[in-house]
């Protein structure tokens, strides 16, 4: 299954320049490490964000959790990044109960097994 509205998915500026690509926050630093390496920068954080959204677009849901306050899908694949090396990552997006459209929540990389062959990094 696709993301549910995909086609509307939000990726906040905030998400993206102030935790993703932000080397000084706390939880965030060690995948603004991974993001930058593949070529993704804060002042273009746009780039970022198309890339996430159409990895959403891309990719199946492998995951479906639900909580008190609505629902985690979870998708898993390759990101399309500017240097062309495009890592495998695990993408997390939210549905807020009542709500319809998918808000990003946060991605890092995802760990390949070792009988894969073509390890994305």
């Amino acid at each position: 299954m696709k993301l549910p509205n995909y086609e509307n998915a939000i990726v906040p500026q905030a998400k993206v320049t102030n935790y993703l690509l932000s080397l000084t926050h706390p939880d965030g630093s060690s995948k603004a490490r991974f993001f930058i390496r593949f070529g993704f920068s804060a002042n273009s954080w746009e780039v970022l964000a198309s890339a996430l959204y159409n990895h959403a677009a891309a990719h199946e849901v492998v995951k479906v959790e639900a909580s008190p306050f609505g629902t985690r899908y979870v998708i898993e694949g390759k990101l399309i990044t500017p240097d062309h090396r495009n890592p495998m990552i695990r993408a997390v997006w939210f549905i807020g109960n009542e709500e319809a459209i998918p808000r990003f929540a946060t991605a890092y990389p995802l760990e390949v097994k070792e009988n894969d062959n073509d390890p994305g990094i």
